[in-house]
């Protein structure tokens, strides 16, 4: 294989890899295993998946967020519906060793940048919460009626 297919085309390149790893699992000996590379992809792979989750996070927290701004709004219902596919998409992302690399603070943060200074209906938001009112757990198992619930004994102002 050409030495550039990893920057020409990564799908080929991949598959080749593949190819390489499982010779190698039973028991053949290759020689042009890109180790560094593979070891690369590898670290990827896990990198995306959490980043996927933190993505999602910031979506749920973006949509609670205009739930809590703009309560009276005709898309309260829609993003509460997507607040529950996002979550059922984290849910199957999800891995325990992600925990302790979420910072749920600063995704939260971000969501608030994301929605700041904008208006909804043509109106400014009602003061968001000053820290994420979920913990992790909660936005992982809690579903739409528990959010809710959560959201509801939020104080109205900030």
């Amino acid at each position: 294989m050409p030495d550039d297919l990893y920057h020409r085309d990564v799908l080929a390149w991949s598959e080749h890899q593949a190819d390489l790893l499982r010779r190698v699992g039973r028991g053949e000996r290759v020689n042009d295993i890109d180790w560094e590379l593979v070891a690369e992809e590898i670290e990827d792979v896990g990198l995306s998946e959490l980043h996927s989750v933190e993505n999602y996070l910031q979506q749920i927290l973006t949509h609670f967020l205009n739930i809590h701004g703009w309560p009276e709004s005709l898309s309260v219902r829609h993003w509460w519906s997507e607040i529950a596919a996002f979550q059922a998409n984290m849910r199957r992302r999800f891995a325990p060793s992600m925990r302790q690399r979420i910072d749920l603070a600063n995704i939260y943060t971000d969501a608030i940048e994301t929605l700041e200074p904008e208006q909804f209906d043509g109106q400014a938001p009602r003061p968001w919460p000053d820290t994420c009112p979920f913990t992790l757990d909660q936005l992982l198992t809690e579903r739409r009626a528990g959010l809710e619930a959560i959201h509801a004994a939020l104080p109205t102002e900030g």
